[in-house]
């Protein structure tokens, strides 16, 4: 089983924590990771772009003027392409379906193989509890020394905390500081987990993460 430090508010490591190996010692496939990313992504791609055909544009249902004897070249509607204020060719259009089917399995295995990787890496931080009331310095002062002992360079690196539950106090502290970001335990998702170098959680995180893989099992 891997096993990670955990820390106390001084950034000493005071008390070791086993991890289950069905979920934080899994072998990383860097092509499926990468596959469930573009997934994930595209699923969230919100089509909101929209330009009208010439179907849709308003007016033009009359012949602007007689097929021959004019001497200008032959239209059948102002609605055209061509005209100002008619269709668009080819334009953005809303209702252009950008999701991806992705199997379950695929995406609960690519979030496993990118926690393992963390834990490997030794960019999964586990700290003995995360008090805060609220206020910046709270956050920092938990977690700057930590990153110091562990030769972080960076003043503050982008982190993603992960706690069992997410309260107003935890949040009002972390929503001010760029590239932190606090989830649920229950809300890991892999996008959140990449875009962020560090995952930051407690002994009582870590349980939550455990028991909620196990329920997915």
């Amino acid at each position: 089983m891997p096993k990670v430090a955990v820390y106390n508010a001084k950034g000493e490591s005071v008390a070791e924590r086993e991890l289950d190996d069905q979920f934080f010692a899994v072998a990383v496939n860097p092509v499926l990771v990468q596959q469930v990313v573009v997934a994930e992504q595209a699923n969230a791609w919100a089509s909101i772009a929209h330009t009208k055909n010439r179907s849709e544009v308003r007016g033009g249902g009359k012949k602007p003027w007689k097929q021959k004897g004019t001497g200008r070249a032959r239209h059948g509607s102002i609605r055209s392409p061509l005209w100002r204020g008619g269709g668009v060719t080819f334009g953005p259009r809303s209702d252009v379906n950008h999701s991806v089917k992705l199997n379950k399995k695929m995406k609960r295995k690519a979030l496993l193989m990118t926690l393992s990787d963390k834990v490997q890496g030794k960019r999964f931080i586990v700290l003995e509890e995360l008090a805060t009331t609220g206020k910046v310095k709270d956050w920092q002062d938990a977690t700057k020394k930590v990153f110091a002992t562990l030769a972080e360079k960076r003043r503050q690196p982008k982190a993603l905390v992960v706690v069992p539950s997410v309260d107003s106090e935890l949040k009002r502290a972390t929503g001010n500081v760029p590239g932190v970001e606090a989830i649920r335990a229950d809300s890991l998702n892999l996008t959140a987990l990449i875009g962020h170098d560090y995952t930051v959680t407690t002994v009582a995180g870590v349980e939550a993460m455990e028991q909620w893989f196990a329920k997915r099992n």
